[in-house]
């Protein structure tokens, strides 16, 4: 075994923070077996058997001021995806109480835009009929926050909010026009300020490096992020990026595997195209790093049946949040923390 990646990966299991030459040999350098082996020995330290499931609804679609160049409901692209307003409340409030009987114990209303705007009465109402139909975790992914907004949320009885960083600082104005990242960074910063545990990845494939990568990760730790969302790029056409190449599965892999290492006690969820990028080695995801996934279909795009990965986690040998104690445990929500 590769004796650098031996010795990471024990300072990982000690829940040690690595250096950032440390991530970039990790994800330029280190053997893929012997990094495989090591991830899956963190997570399984600090995750145990469990795996944590959320599903999502596509709240309001399309019309999307931003520029995001990977994104098929900005207004800026012609992809063809829908567009509508809010939907109603006993809509949402059935997409939940269906993900929570498909086995899910997180439901996720998210909307286009880069904030609710003038909608935030009407999401809030949303969200409190929502909680009184469901009772799994209430989350919500509805872009920038005011801090009195974030309140209101969790009074509402959500836990956590989504805010992706996408990618790193650096490579971001090459996807993003229209605003900062550092306006991104900010928005979760004030979610740990008022106690809204903040969900918060990026998207890989987009034409970033291994480095720019390190450094996502590392900004999310500095951030305070205990929640990681992996998203693998699958091009739409129409936007700037529907002429990029899927990530191949063994690099996919690496992505959860150095990101296991460099943030050991982070829930790491696979989304977003990682049927696409993984294939046949879906199974590896887990082994790779990953403490959780999302089930369904994503906000354009078609995921696989659920019932395929409840599947897939039985047969691993490994269980769901919801067969477990959903009332403590590693994905306890706990106010005031950044939440694993």
């Amino acid at each position: 075994m590769d004796k650098r990646t031996e010795d990471l990966g024990l300072k990982a299991m000690a829940g040690d923070a690595l250096s950032r030459d440390d991530g970039v040999y990790l994800a330029e350098r280190s053997p893929f077996r012997d990094l495989v082996y090591w991830a899956g020995e963190v997570r399984e330290r600090f995750f145990g058997d469990e795996v944590a499931l959320c599903a999502i609804t596509n709240a309001r679609s399309g019309a999307c001021p931003e520029d995001c160049a990977f994104c098929a409901q900005s207004a800026s692209h012609s992809t063809g995806a829908p567009t509508y307003a809010l939907l109603p409340g006993d809509d949402l409030a059935r997409a939940g109480q269906e993900a929570e009987a498909g086995g899910a114990d997180a439901f996720c209303i998210v909307t286009s835009g880069r904030g609710p705007a003038g909608e935030f009465g009407s999401l809030l109402e949303r969200a409190r009929e929502v909680k009184a139909a469901i009772g799994i975790e209430l989350h919500v992914s509805v872009g920038s926050l005011e801090p009195s907004q974030v309140r209101d949320l969790i009074a509402a009885g959500v836990t956590t909010a989504n805010h992706n960083l996408e990618t790193s600082e650096r490579f971001y104005p090459s996807i993003c026009t229209t605003h900062e990242w550092r306006e991104r960074a900010r928005n979760v910063e004030v979610l740990l300020e008022e106690g809204l545990a903040p969900c918060s990845g990026g998207i890989f494939g987009m034409g970033e490096t291994w480095a720019d990568r390190v450094d996502l990760a590392l900004a999310l730790r500095g951030l305070g992020v205990r929640r990681v969302p992996v998203n693998f790029l699958s091009p739409v056409k129409g936007t700037l990026l529907e002429g990029r190449e899927v990530l191949g599965a063994r690099e996919a892999l690496r992505v959860l595997a150095v990101f296991r290492l460099l943030l050991p006690e982070a829930n790491i969820r696979t989304c977003g195209g990682r049927e696409r990028a993984l294939g046949g080695l879906q199974p590896m995801m887990f082994d790779a790093g990953a403490s959780a996934t999302m089930l369904g279909n994503y906000l354009t795009t078609a995921g696989r049946p659920g019932e395929e990965d409840l599947a897939l986690i039985r047969a691993l040998g490994l269980r769901t949040r919801a067969q477990g104690n959903n009332k403590g445990g590693p994905y306890a929500s706990k106010p005031g923390e950044g939440d694993v």
